[in-house]
C-alpha cells in the first residue's frame, strides 16, 4: 500500500512539473518522426496481465521493398539516440504508473513474445509491477547479457523494500546523467530473447 501511495503521488507530480518537457519532446516528435508520437505496445505486467505500456516513439517507421520492418540500427535516427540515451523517451510511463500497470522501481516490461520462453526461475520477474527502473538497469542495463538480466530481477523481487527502491532510484538518476549502458556491444539496443543462454551469469 506504501509503495502504491509513493508510486501515485510521485509520478502525478513529475508529470505535472515535467509537462514543459513533455509537450517540447512531443512537438519535436511530430516534426522530426511524424506521427505518431506515442509509442504503444502491449506488455506483460504483474502475473504476466498484458497492459499498454507507453513511450515516446523514437524510431521510424522505414521500410525495405518487402513491406518489412528495417533493422533498428537504421530506424533509429541521431534524433531518436538522443531521445533513448536520455531516458526522455521513458517519460510518458509515468501514465502507466499512475494507472497502476506499473510502479516506479521493478523488473522492466519486456514483450508478451516471451512469456513461453521464461524459466520458471525468470518467469518470477513478473510477481510484482514492471518498473519505469529497476536493479537490472542501475547494474548494466542493455550491457547486460538476459541471465544476467533476470537473476538481477528475481534478486530483487526476493529482496525489495523501500529502502532499495530508493538506493535503486537515485542510482538511476546517475545512470542517465552519465547516459551509460544504454544499448548492448554492436547493437543499437537490445538483441532479441530467444530462450535461457547456456553460459552462466557473470556476477555483478
Amino acid at each position: 500500500m506504501l509503495k502504491r501511495l509513493i508510486d501515485l503521488t510521485a509520478s502525478a507530480a513529475a508529470l505535472l512539473i515535467l509537462s514543459p518537457l513533455i509537450g517540447m519532446v512531443a512537438l519535436l516528435i511530430r516534426m522530426k518522426l511524424g506521427s505518431p508520437v506515442l509509442f504503444r505496445q502491449m506488455r506483460p505486467g504483474k502475473d504476466g496481465k498484458p497492459f499498454a505500456m507507453m513511450k515516446f516513439r523514437s524510431m521510424t517507421d522505414g521500410r525495405d521493398a518487402m513491406g518489412e520492418l528495417l533493422p533498428d540500427s537504421e530506424r533509429l535516427t541521431r534524433f531518436g539516440r538522443w531521445l533513448r540515451s536520455s531516458s526522455v523517451d521513458e517519460l510518458p510511463g509515468l501514465w502507466n504508473i499512475v494507472r497502476g500497470d506499473m510502479s516506479l522501481v521493478g523488473p522492466r516490461p519486456l514483450l508478451m513474445d516471451y512469456l513461453p520462453l521464461y524459466s520458471a526461475e525468470q518467469a518470477r520477474r513478473h510477481d510484482v509491477k514492471p518498473g519505469l527502473t529497476g536493479w537490472a538497469q542501475v547494474n548494466g542495463r542493455n550491457a547486460l547479457n538476459w541471465d544476467q538480466k533476470f537473476a538481477l530481477d528475481t534478486w530483487y523481487v526476493d529482496n525489495q523494500s523501500l529502502f532499495l527502491d530508493i538506493r535503486i532510484i537515485a542510482m538511476t538518476v546517475g545512470k542517465v546523467l552519465r547516459r551509460s549502458d544504454i544499448s548492448a556491444a554492436g547493437e543499437a539496443t537490445m538483441p532479441r530473447f530467444t530462450g535461457t543462454e547456456a553460459s552462466p551469469p557473470k556476477e555483478i
